[in-house]
């Protein structure tokens, strides 16, 4: 196909798609085995420095906060980000440990844009490449389909084209152009859900964001999950599995494992505790205060609980389902 042009973002990630499947051909374990654990063990075992990780959805909605504070504990170094998180993204970037990023979009709607990703691009201390957010849940698409690029006719005449790693090429059938999105392969992935059994089995309850396109384009993939239910509970209702167990390598026993986010039907998000945040953020004094007071202080998920209060907490559930 003849190349037209194509956008000046790097590719942080080559498009193996042969070497992905032949990873999980040999070296995943896709046994049908209880794969639960804590937060601790589950960072320790399968995320390394350097690694490219990725976050699903957007916005404060089921983000896995309390695998990415365990992260940030840990210090995994040199990561290169991947997805259309938020809190997790500005997290990460604010504990320095962020060396690349495929972006969407990083902002707190009403509350508006993030600081931390502000600040952190205009330094330069991490190279960028951007992405719409049919691009990037596409990209993830392209891996779990088994080829190295998709086209499509989004990000076509606009400026995030070229800051992007994408190709305009004319079609081969039609000659009209079409934009090729490179595969995008996680080496570990993280979504949080809300039901999960010991084995990986997964259930999401309302927007499903991209889970199941990242879920199969990870070599590895941590889940949490708001309840850990019996295996019988899942097989009741096979149908509601989205992400199945042999794509999963650890499963993490977190209740409001999104807070300071929401989670549909559960909880609703804590807005006090994002301006607050938000308000800290604003300098590299403040996000440093509120790393020490909300992550390095606490040792776990369940010291960060104890923290936030369990009157607030029922405030949240209050607050999203009335009761």
């Amino acid at each position: 196909m003849e190349i037209v042009f194509e956008g000046k973002g790097e590719l942080f990630q080559k498009p193996d798609i042969e070497e992905f499947r032949k990873f999980v051909r040999d070296k995943k374990n896709r046994a049908f085995s209880p794969k639960l654990m804590g937060e601790k063990e589950a960072v320790e075992k399968f995320i390394k420095d350097g690694d490219y990780i990725g976050f699903e959805l957007y916005g404060t909605v089921r983000a896995p906060m309390s695998i990415v504070r365990e992260i940030v504990r840990q210090g995994k170094k040199n990561l290169r980000l991947a997805g259309q998180g938020l809190m997790e993204i500005d997290f990460l970037l604010a504990a320095d440990l962020v060396d690349t990023l495929d972006i969407t979009y990083v902002g707190y709607e009403v509350l508006g844009l993030s600081p931390v990703l502000r600040r952190t691009c205009e330094s330069g201390r991490v190279r960028v490449s951007e992405w719409s957010n049919a691009g990037m849940s596409w990209r993830f698409k392209a891996t779990a389909m088994g080829v190295p690029f998709i086209p499509v006719r989004s990000m076509l005449g606009t400026d995030t084209f070229n800051y992007s790693a994408a190709k305009v090429v004319k079609c081969p059938f039609t000659g009209m152009k079409v934009c090729l999105l490179p595969a995008l392969i996680l080496d570990v992935g993280i979504i949080h859900v809300h039901k999960a059994d010991e084995y990986g089995n997964c259930v999401i309850e309302g927007i499903s964001g991209f889970a199941i396109e990242m879920a199969r384009a990870s070599k590895r993939l941590i889940v949490s999950a708001e309840e850990i239910v019996p295996a019988e509970e899942i097989r009741r209702y096979p149908e509601r599995t989205c992400i199945p167990y042999f794509l999963v390598d650890a499963v993490v026993h977190a209740p409001f494992g999104s807070h300071p986010g929401e989670m549909a039907y559960l909880y609703e998000r804590d807005e006090e505790h994002l301006k607050t945040m938000l308000q800290k953020f604003k300098t590299e004094e403040g996000t440093k205060e509120y790393l020490d007071e909300w992550i390095y202080s606490c040792k776990n998920h369940e010291d960060y609980l104890e923290k936030v209060g369990t009157k607030r907490l029922m405030e949240l559930i209050k607050q999203k389902t009335g009761r």
